[in-house]
């Protein structure tokens, strides 16, 4: 049995005997987790053991956790930052932003882990133009510079924990006013000028080999497609694919979100979303939505795109050490409760 090309959510703290049913469907390959679904540590812990003893190969379990506005788990994890303060601490001081990124990534990754998470989708490399409320301080920096060196940072810190990275939203969400999860945002900047900016952290961490999963933005860059680049082949296909020379994973980004809608039914936009060359599908917050998918789509299950989605199961080093509460661990979390509580 190889894992599918969906991944969806659960309604709340443990699994309920749908969910159950739900999972054991050869289309799921994923989970993704949202803040209902938490209430503590151990409890978080048993839910995650308990979603891998459904099947085998066991989902791969995702959650939000960037920090700042964006952290589904809160009382007993460490408060993170936004990374917008990453970005003011760099424009101070270079190398103390720097060493702060590896621990900050380090950070959230070894506590996601220690309780069976395997990844969080992160790190944000769009740029902050000051026009997208949705991305505000989610965002490194505006300059393209700084945010590739501090995810670059960030990244190598959550892959010393043993967590994948994904990049997003590819090629870029920071040039639009409109919040995709609202209403369909379309960028008008002609590709040369995306391809110089905004694709650029993209494309430096890939040809580091520091990405292995990319999430493109529902957003329709109106010099390149009239679709949007998740819903997109020649996004997705020829410049992400062909052009950079990514070969890890591409996620779709929600389909439940109202940019998404465009691409009719359910069904339809997981139909739209994979002829894109996307490897795995989410489907959030719509129960039914899910169902429709399990129910009525049909995708064959390539080896290439099983093998991806495996490839981002969290692989923490066997030291035989516990990292949350070793004095690596107290560092960092002195970096992040220091730049939390700046003004």
């Amino acid at each position: 049995m190889h894992l599918g090309p969906l991944m969806l959510d659960l309604t709340g703290s443990e699994l309920v005997g749908e969910e159950r049913d739900i999972l054991e469907h050869p289309l799921v390959g994923g989970v993704i987790l949202f803040s209902r679904n938490y209430e503590s540590p151990r409890q978080l812990a048993a839910l995650t053991k308990a979603i891998r003893r459904v099947r085998d190969p066991a989902p791969v379990i995702a959650v939000d956790h960037e920090g700042g506005r964006v952290q589904r788990f809160r009382d007993g994890f460490t408060r993170l930052p936004a990374v917008r303060k990453l970005g003011t601490w760099y424009d101070a001081d270079k190398r103390s932003a720097l060493d702060g990124a590896r621990q900050l990534g380090w950070l959230m990754a070894v506590e996601l882990i220690a309780q069976g998470v395997d990844l969080s989708f992160a790190p944000v490399l769009d740029l902050d133009y000051g026009l997208s409320g949705v991305i505000g301080d989610r965002a490194f920096h505006a300059d393209v510079a700084k945010v590739t060196v501090l995810a670059e940072a960030y990244v190598q810190g959550m892959q010393a924990a043993g967590m994948s990275a994904v990049g997003k939203h590819f090629p870029g969400h920071g040039g639009v006013v409109e919040d995709s999860h609202e209403a369909m945002p379309v960028d008008v900047r002609r590709y040369a000028d995306i391809k110089a900016t905004d694709i650029e952290p993209f494309r430096a961490l890939m040809s580091r080999g520091l990405l292995d999963g990319v999430m493109p933005a529902h957003v329709i860059y109106k010099d390149v497609d009239t679709a949007p680049a998740g819903f997109s082949r020649r996004w997705i296909q020829q410049i992400l694919r062909a052009e950079l020379g990514f070969q890890g994973l591409v996620f779709s980004d929600d389909l439940n979100m109202a940019a998404a809608h465009a691409a009719g039914s359910f069904t339809d936009r997981a139909q739209a979303a994979m002829e894109a060359g996307v490897d795995m599908i989410l489907v959030c917050n719509n129960r039914v939505g899910a169902i429709e998918v399990l129910d009525n789509f049909r995708w064959p299950i390539t080896r290439t795109s099983s093998q991806r989605i495996e490839h981002m199961r969290s692989r923490p080093p066997a030291s035989g050490v516990e990292p949350v509460g070793s004095a690596q661990w107290r560092l960092a979390v002195a970096v992040a409760e220091g730049l939390v509580n700046q003004a």
